[in-house]
């Protein structure tokens, strides 16, 4: 018995230094996980932050211009001249020729994108496939000052000589056009995505039931993929509305409420370019109207994100 009494005493040192051993790894591994999870709060704090103080400031200025400017003026008037004399602020005008350029360039870049997208997903070969996504999706790339320029000197000449010689220099369609050409690769690779993601087997099964490509393009995938490409529509729509230097440099500065887009128009982020110059004086009305202007910008775009939310959620279930 007293000779067994050491070996049991280093079996018990041997436990407790194991048990600390354990215990000290234990407590750095929870030390690194809490750290890890403070950044990643800290990041996601930043991001939620900096929306909350946007927010703020856009909204403080625009109750400043409200104070001046009744706000069923702003929404039903049908003249914007803030920087002349007699100084009208109804909206109506750059709303109408925002979504004038909008309407054009979905005509474009939506029926064309999914074409794409449908032939990259259920058509092309893989090699094809793989050579033809990142070329589509270098446009995404291009500066937009390189679209405008183009749409200035390139698209506006070559429809003037060819279809519509009286159209203006600065006109909605030509801004539409290359706006169209601009949102394209999202459209095109966000329905590829959502196409690509739809389980083979529907697709089997149904080339098992005697269908042809095109049935089960139009019947399976696309349905089951509706979901995906309704929200790519909505985010391209959504970042088209955003755009400001092509509809500034193609589409001119001559707020009109009118629906032909051989006309020049202005977009509401074309009103904030020109104004935001530096040449306006803080805290004046001109001032103010830039947030006002930019406030219904946010409330536009908040709409078709919060559409693509909603869209999102739908999904077709077999």
């Amino acid at each position: 018995m007293q000779k067994d009494v050491p070996m049991l005493v280093g079996k018990v040192e041997t436990r407790t230094e194991l048990g600390r051993l354990l215990f000290k790894r234990t407590k750095r591994r929870r030390l690194k996980e809490g750290a890890i999870h403070g950044i990643l709060l800290l990041c996601g704090l930043v991001s939620v932050l900096t929306t909350i103080s946007i927010v703020i400031f856009l909204f403080t200025e625009t109750v400043g211009f409200f104070q001046e400017v009744p706000i069923i003026e702003f929404l039903t008037g049908t003249r914007w001249t803030p920087l002349f004399t007699p100084k009208h602020f109804g909206i109506l005008p750059l709303v109408g020729g925002t979504l004038l350029v909008i309407a054009g360039a979905s005509l474009v870049a939506l029926p064309i994108g999914l074409a794409s997208a449908t032939y990259l997903s259920e058509y092309a070969p893989d090699g094809v496939r793989r050579l033809l996504k990142p070329l589509l999706e270098i446009l995404a790339g291009i500066p937009t000052v390189v679209y405008g320029y183009f749409a200035l000197t390139f698209v506006t000449p070559l429809l003037r000589r060819y279809l519509f010689p009286d159209m203006s220099v600065f006109n909605a369609l030509s801004a539409s056009l290359v706006i169209g050409t601009m949102i394209l690769p999202m459209v095109a690779s966000l329905s590829e995505d959502a196409m690509m993601s739809v389980s083979r087997s529907l697709r089997e099964a149904a080339y098992a039931l005697g269908a042809t490509r095109f049935e089960v393009t139009t019947r399976v995938v696309l349905p089951a993929a509706l979901s995906g490409i309704s929200a790519s529509f909505i985010l391209a729509i959504s970042r088209a509305i955003g755009e400001a230097m092509i509809v500034s440099m193609a589409a001119g500065a001559t707020p009109k409420l009118t629906i032909n887009p051989l006309e020049s128009i202005q977009a509401l982020t074309a009103y904030i370019v020109q104004v935001s110059g530096g040449d306006t004086p803080r805290g004046t009305l001109e001032y103010q109207s830039i947030f006002a202007v930019g406030t219904t910008l946010f409330v536009m775009t908040l709409i078709m994100n919060t559409l693509g939310q909603l869209v999102v959620r739908y999904r077709e279930r077999y």
